[in-house]
């Protein structure tokens, strides 16, 4: 018995709108990471982008449990001898917001081309406005129960 496999021509372009008001980063980001990888669908291949645009609306709003605003340390190297600069959450998230959820779907994603496909197919916006209307993307409310367990 062979294996059934998604065929490109198959597959549909799915547009998702999230509001990530008063959510919490790791949740979220598990949930679009879910998302982006097209784990929902029942054609799921793992080596297959599975077209599936994630689009988040108020990532100004995320919310990080405890003290995490002041601990959580995000490194990057200038690649000069001694360029090892750090930030943390709260500036990182007031210099470039959504920057941290980005960091965090990242992580979660494949780390090759695929992995970089994929996170093309994110969409961050700070306030409650995107430029995405057009595709009109289905609103998932990741805020109750049912929502949570179809993903």
């Amino acid at each position: 018995m062979k294996t059934p496999t998604a065929k490109p021509l198959e597959l549909q372009e799915r547009w998702y709108l999230i509001d990530a008001k008063d959510q919490v980063l790791g949740r979220l980001a598990t949930r679009i990471a879910t998302l982006l990888r097209g784990k929902h669908l029942p054609q799921f291949s793992p080596h297959m982008n599975m077209k599936t645009h994630v689009v988040v609306v108020n990532s100004l709003g995320l919310k990080l449990t405890g003290a995490k605003w002041e601990d959580k340390t995000y490194y990057r190297h200038t690649n000069w001898p001694g360029g090892l600069r750090s930030t943390t959450a709260a500036e990182l998230q007031a210099k470039k917001p959504g920057e941290i959820l980005r960091f965090a779907v990242r992580g979660m994603l494949p780390k090759n081309r695929l992995g970089e496909a994929m996170m093309k197919r994110l969409r961050v916006f700070a306030g409650g406005e995107h430029t995405h209307k057009a595709q009109q993307p289905e609103l998932l409310d990741i805020h109750t129960r049912q929502a949570r367990e179809e993903l």
